[in-house]
């Protein structure tokens, strides 16, 4: 108890609640704030200072907030040459406005080809390029038309070529 007198430090009575009533506690470190308060405090005084700074550069006509640049003016000829304006105008018919083939329509949830149930996330696309339900997703459920047995023989032979040695000069 003796070093505490000599030295002057003094331990907190208490926790201290931050002056923001945010339920948080504080501490002197951070002006009796939370970490989070405290935070918000420094964002917005810098926010402040650069708002100040960039406003007072466009008063002062810089570009850059330390005003050591100079300002370059450079003249420059520019000559008028004639212009050819056209006029185009567009009419606007009840007729046209309404014709929906011109603008495509949003499509409509997804629907299995088969049943016409929706399926949204959930649908299966198949090789036939259409799209079905859990219960029509097989090939033998909604009469498929591709050919896996070709597609099937197509994969083997490209993945297995044929290799064949040359013949051999026989002594």
């Amino acid at each position: 108890m003796e070093s505490h007198d000599e030295t002057g430090c003094k331990a907190p009575e208490g926790p201290i609640l931050c002056i923001n009533n945010c339920g948080f506690f504080g501490s002197a470190a951070t002006m009796n704030m939370c970490s989070k308060c405290h935070k918000d405090i420094i964002l917005k005084q810098q926010q402040a200072q650069l708002a100040a700074s960039s406003i007072e550069s466009i008063v002062n006509g810089n570009s850059s907030g330390n005003g050591k640049e100079p300002v370059v003016s450079v003249a420059v000829d520019v000559q008028a040459a004639p212009v050819e304006v056209k006029i185009i105008s567009t009419e606007l018919s009840s007729a046209a406005s309404s014709k929906p083939s011109e603008i495509k329509a949003k499509e409509g949830p997804s629907r299995c080809t088969s049943c016409r149930k929706r399926v949204g996330l959930t649908g299966f696309s198949c090789r036939c390029g259409n799209l079905f339900c859990a219960v029509h997703r097989y090939s033998d459920k909604h009469e498929c038309p591709f050919d896996y047995r070709n597609a099937a023989r197509d994969a083997i032979a490209k993945a297995n070529p044929v290799v064949k040695a040359e013949k051999l000069d026989k002594i």
